[in-house]
């Protein structure tokens, strides 16, 4: 009777959870060919070599209105158990996204499945009650953060720090880019960055157009690139614009380029962040928000800054205003100053400098597979190349 291959699980709900298990998937398949790599999650999983059972981090697949989204999220979670039922699974690996997959971990416990959550859930930031949940419902926190590692352990939890995809995979600027068009020439040359969900582009699109006209009064050669994250945006952000002011372009997926082109960026917050760190360029981080959302944070967020270069470098390295319900002036204020202080730029750019050595060596995917294959009871040394 033939052997049963091994089954590794794979759940993400968001397309930043397909974009960091594809290449942990990939080196899963390398050291250890024989496994069965099962997913629900998106194309990207896909194209690293899991065998797909249903479509969840895909653009769009999970922006509907909340209520759609939870009874979305039970419908698939039912499906995952029904077909554990029958396919004994070894190694659930819950990708980010915990108030979705920790009903998911639940239902794989109970089936005998041992648990290993890639993407930390950022419980030094709000919600550190969840930590007796997450040890009941974890056998491993695989950390994308450096402090990550030992607040976890402090607290009863195994976990690995492995670096961080974006600062520590080899982004190379892509030569297959078509969306990168030349720029109109002048200075400072400024990257808008608008979010990565049409909401964010709502609340935040006429404000970052504001700041810019702002900076072209008082330098009138300044010029512009938006930077969408993907089709969608670039559309809603091109309805909030209408036409497009003088001296600014925009394109789609062209992160690499842009962060390399410009002086500084102002970027509605998120992992991009870190995609202006890995290229130690200077970033004004922003996300608008109603004044009851901005009290709800000060009192339910614990960690004294917000965007990630700041979290890491225990200052505040780079202006943030998230979230923020006030006037635009002190962005504006801050944009401007950052237009014209070249000095100021180049001390920012040397604490982001020091902010991305602190992941220097790891390798992300090799070392989450390698986890995992801990975890499951496999060998990586035995089918590694």
């Amino acid at each position: 009777m033939a052997r049963t291959a091994p089954i590794i699980l794979f759940t993400a709900f968001e397309p930043s959870g397909d974009a960091h298990a594809a290449p942990v998937i990939r080196e899963l398949r390398r050291l250890n060919p024989e496994l069965r790599i099962v997913a629900w999650g998106g194309r990207r999983m896909e194209a690293a070599g899991a065998e797909m059972m249903g479509r969840t981090a895909d653009d769009g697949t999970m922006g509907i209105p909340a209520l759609d989204k939870i009874l979305a999220i039970r419908k698939v979670a039912g499906e995952i158990d029904r077909w554990a039922a029958i396919n004994q699974v070894l190694v659930h690996v819950p990708v980010d996204s915990p108030a979705a997959n920790f009903p998911m971990c639940k239902r794989m416990k109970k089936r005998g499945a041992r648990v290993v959550h890639l993407v930390a859930p950022q419980m030094w930031a709000w919600g550190g009650w969840r930590i007796h949940k997450l040890r009941r419902l974890t056998d491993h926190v695989i950390c994308l953060l450096p402090f990550e590692e030992a607040w976890f352990r402090a607290r009863g939890v195994d976990a690995t720090f492995v670096g961080h995809p974006v600062l520590n995979d080899a982004h190379e600027i892509s030569a297959n880019s078509n969306e990168w068009k030349e720029p109109a020439q002048g200075t400072p040359k400024v990257l808008l960055l608008p979010g990565s969900r049409s909401i964010e582009v709502d609340r935040n699109g006429a404000l970052l157009l504001e700041i810019f006209a702002a900076i072209r009064r008082d330098f009138p050669q300044a010029t512009a690139v938006v930077a969408a994250a993907s089709p969608v945006v670039a559309q809603r952000f091109g309805q909030i614009a209408g036409t497009l002011p003088v001296g600014t372009t925009l394109m789609t997926n062209v992160i690499d380029q842009a962060a390399q082109w410009c002086d500084f960026a102002v970027a509605v917050s998120g992992t991009v962040t870190l995609d202006l760190t890995r290229a130690r360029k200077p970033v004004i981080g922003l996300y608008r928000a109603g004044a009851l959302a901005c009290v709800g944070a000060r009192i339910m967020l614990k960690a004294p800054y917000r965007l990630l270069p700041n979290i890491l470098a225990g200052r505040e390295l780079v202006p943030e205003f998230v979230p923020y319900s006030g006037s635009s002036e002190p962005i504006i204020a801050a944009a401007l100053k950052m237009a014209g202080d070249a000095q100021w730029r180049a001390e920012i750019s040397s604490g982001l400098d020091a902010v991305a050595s602190t992941f220097a060596g790891h390798d992300p995917g090799l070392e989450s597979a390698k986890v995992i294959l801990r975890v499951a009871g496999l060998s990586a040394a035995k089918h590694s190349t």
